[in-house]
């Protein structure tokens, strides 16, 4: 079963009925290679679906939030933008310059969480882990600037 799929299966399972607008969001975001704002979504789902409402949009973002579909990618502007949800100790790494996303494969944190709910009697139900950096790409397109600005 590939991942949109197992989605609409999920959603389905909660009792919401899959319109092609739905489909559209899903496809969507299991297809960009970046993390997307809410308005993005919406105007990428319109080239799919051309009678999508941003009131749907909203609203099925929100569903595939509270099911553990999406995650929110925290930019340093504070705005959030939305990913498919990472499986297990994968991880998001965001270039701050073009926005791509890719997960990469994290170490099993359980040994940090056990240190720190002994140490500050908290109880840990999940977390996020997200690195920042500049992507291969864009890291050559800088490269390259400033070549072009050091040779005149």
């Amino acid at each position: 079963m590939n991942r949109i799929d197992k989605w609409i299966e999920i959603l389905q399972d909660d009792g919401c009925r899959i319109t092609a607008p739905r489909r559209a969001i899903i496809e969507v975001l299991i297809n960009s290679p970046r993390a997307l704002q809410p308005a993005e979504v919406y105007a990428l789902s319109k080239t799919k679906y051309a009678a999508i409402g941003l009131v749907t949009v909203y609203r099925t973002l929100e569903r595939l939030e509270s099911l553990g579909l999406i995650q929110r990618v925290h930019r340093e502007d504070g705005c959030h933008m939305l990913m498919p949800a990472a499986d297990g100790h994968e991880h998001y790494l965001i270039c701050t310059s073009c926005g791509r996303t890719i997960l990469f494969q994290g170490d099993d944190l359980g040994k940090l969480f056990t240190k720190v709910e002994n140490t500050t009697g908290f109880e840990i139900s999940e977390h996020w882990l997200q690195l920042f950096g500049t992507c291969p790409e864009c890291q050559e397109q800088k490269d390259a600037l400033y070549e072009k600005v050091e040779n005149g």
